[in-house]
């Protein structure tokens, strides 16, 4: 599900889209703090976003007049709105709102106006492999997470994407996983085992494309997929925006990349 959600206020913002991805850790997260920012890139690029969560009282350009034109680019996008008033509930009626939510936004309630949308969302596997790196490193094949049978193998995975197509070794892929334990053969052994299940995840998946593997050595194949982090780099204003402080968050070796993202 790809949801769009907007808010002048960061603080505000943040709380929405920490609530969303809680109450649904897998959906492609679209924030903006401009409305018209927003706008723009729902224009300028293919998003089609399944619902957006509006803050009402905007500046510039209200929640309620955002909503209009995202109506008329996307018919079906389900309007959620998101203030601290009550006084807005006839006008979001007549613009045939999915629902209406009380600041703070909490999970439950994003998830009980996810349950109960105006044009429900189908879901389905587009058979397309998208890679999330900001908030926790996340996998995904169509709307379903990719099972990944061990921990360390979707580590492998998402220390290869950090890398963005360069040429990883053994020993360094090795230092990485087991930062505590010596290159030894039953590093090396239990390194092997990891870089199969991953090559077998991945064809199982329909994307065996997506490793180069050589000998000693292993990258990813960036066009391969879709990334977060690869659009950030590219300009995307919507993976600019996306960033709220967090990359591959359950990973203690990816935090010097949060001093990167911060000086953009």
């Amino acid at each position: 599900m790809t949801i769009l959600a907007v808010d002048d206020e960061p603080i505000a913002l943040d709380v929405l889209c920490r609530a969303i991805r809680k109450a649904v850790p897998d959906c492609a997260l679209i924030p903006f703090t401009d409305p018209r920012a927003a706008l723009d890139e729902v224009r300028r690029r293919p998003i089609s976003p399944n619902a957006a969560f509006l803050d009402v009282e905007m500046f510039d350009l209200t929640g309620l007049e955002l909503a209009k034109q995202l109506k008329d680019l996307y018919a079906n996008v389900n309007i959620i709105f998101v203030t601290g008033h009550a006084d807005y509930m006839g006008e979001a009626f007549y613009l045939h709102a999915s629902g209406y939510i009380l600041k703070p936004a909490s999970p439950e309630a994003i998830l009980t106006e996810l349950d109960n949308l105006r044009r429900p969302v189908k879901d389905g596997r587009d058979g397309r492999l998208r890679v999330q790196c900001f908030g926790n490193f996340e996998v995904f094949l169509g709307e379903q997470p990719l099972n990944f049978a061990r921990s360390k193998t979707k580590e492998l995975f998402a220390y290869l994407v950090n890398r963005r197509g360069a040429v990883c070794t053994v020993r360094e892929l090795a230092a990485v996983l087991w930062e505590d334990r010596s290159n030894s053969p039953a590093v090396q052994s239990h390194l092997r085992q990891l870089v199969k299940d991953l090559t077998d995840t991945l064809a199982a998946a329909g994307a065996p494309n997506v490793l180069l593997k050589g000998r000693g050595r292993l990258s990813v194949v960036p066009d391969a997929f879709s990334c977060d982090y690869y659009d950030f780099i590219s300009g995307s204003i919507q993976a600019v925006n996306a960033y709220m402080g967090e990359y591959m968050a359950q990973y203690s070796w990816a935090e010097f990349m949060i001093a990167y993202f911060d000086k953009q």
